[in-house]
């Protein structure tokens, strides 16, 4: 474990752009301490393998950067740091070719990273896209899953959305800094808290205080997909950044997952691109069971009980037989208003646990 006087210089030096992973342990190799790094001179960093310019950049803006100031920050916002030597470090993202050499996390990273999944897509998300999205992310959830996504506007936000609902894990992976000031998108802070609140955690290789930019966005996709057994695309054109995702995910011999779309609708390209090229068609979550070869595959279609997974979700359920109840009953019966239980029977019906019948009539699913 390194110490958290040397900690604070791995922060320091993450703060110059132009000494990214591969640099940062070039660097650490050579040195064996970033410490000594940061007070390594010219001809060091030379001989630790350096570029001329790199060098004369760095120790030009390093006079700017106050190595104490920037773990104040860190400790201020709760933010937790990861070097690629620390044994915290997630164990699927530590496999890829370049991963990153120091993360920050904002929340809890779930100790079982080998159930992690990636679930990503578009931004501007059709009506298909959104009921798939919560119907295939609630399933993997429920079977154990933990989801991985990039906080996105679009199926990404709705992939996190379903999972804290649900009481899942998820990590949201940032082309940004994490610090409050800097999470990207500004409209999907208050779910960034609400990951961190639910268990689930922020990270970004980026410091605090990066701005989003278009260069940012590919390196976290390589994040999200190296974090995860293997990244499910549900609606994304031809040319976008789910796509990048998965080409990570093949690089990183990781599985890739498409669902199917029409022809007709633009964001259905890239899905069927991928399965043309070899991506396993999902149609149900049990195609990703199965190819995963997990145990739970075999039980998992068997066991998808009618069990609730929120306090709000009983109180439906409890209302609920065989017989047709009306939604006004289950209004009165579960003290809960009207649209709460129009939401909630819409995400149950997705989920098999209940069905319409019409008429504002419900019964138990099948």
């Amino acid at each position: 474990m390194i110490s958290q006087d040397d900690l604070k210089y791995w922060v320091a030096i993450s703060k110059f752009s132009k000494i990214g992973a591969i640099r940062l342990v070039k660097l650490f190799n050579f040195f064996h301490s970033m410490k000594e790094a940061w007070q390594a001179s010219f001809s060091e960093l030379r001989q630790a393998g350096l570029d001329e310019n790199i060098v004369h950049d760095f120790l030009a803006q390093k006079t700017t950067i106050n190595p104490d100031t920037e773990w104040e920050k860190l400790v201020k916002e709760n933010i937790t740091v990861l070097t690629i030597n620390d044994s915290r470090y997630p164990k699927l993202l530590k496999e890829i070719w370049n991963p990153p050499a120091i993360l920050y996390v904002k929340g809890t990273l779930p100790a079982d990273d080998e159930f992690n999944l990636a679930v990503v897509g578009t931004r501007k998300i059709s009506t298909y896209g959104r009921q798939l999205a919560s119907l295939l992310t609630g399933e993997l959830v429920q079977s154990g899953f933990n989801i991985v996504s990039g906080l996105a506007l679009g199926v990404d936000a709705l992939a996190h959305q379903t999972t804290v609902h649900l009481g899942g894990k998820t990590i949201a992976v940032l082309g940004s800094g994490i610090d409050n000031g800097s999470v990207y998108p500004a409209g999907n802070r208050f779910l960034a808290s609400e990951i961190v609140k639910t268990g689930g955690a922020i990270i970004s290789e980026f410091p605090l205080g990066t701005v989003a930019m278009p260069g940012n966005f590919p390196l976290r996709n390589r994040i999200v997909s190296g974090l995860s057994l293997g990244t499910l695309v549900i609606e994304a054109a031809e040319e976008s950044g789910a796509l990048i995702t998965a080409q990570c995910a093949l690089e990183q011999n990781r599985e890739v997952f498409a669902v199917p779309g029409s022809i007709f609708n633009p964001t259905s390209a890239g899905p069927n691109k991928l399965i043309k090229m070899g991506a396993k068609a999902v149609t149900a979550v049990n195609d990703i069971l199965e190819t995963l070869n997990l145990a739970q595959a075999a039980d998992f279609t068997k066991n998808k009980k009618l069990l609730p997974a929120s306090p709000e979700e009983e109180k439906i359920l409890i209302n609920l037989s065989q017989e047709p109840t009306h939604v006004d009953k289950l209004i009165a019966t579960s003290g809960l208003d009207a649209a709460k239980v129009g939401a909630i029977l819409t995400l149950m019906e997705m989920k098999g646990m209940v069905r319409n019948l019409g008429g504002m009539n419900y019964v138990i699913g099948k």
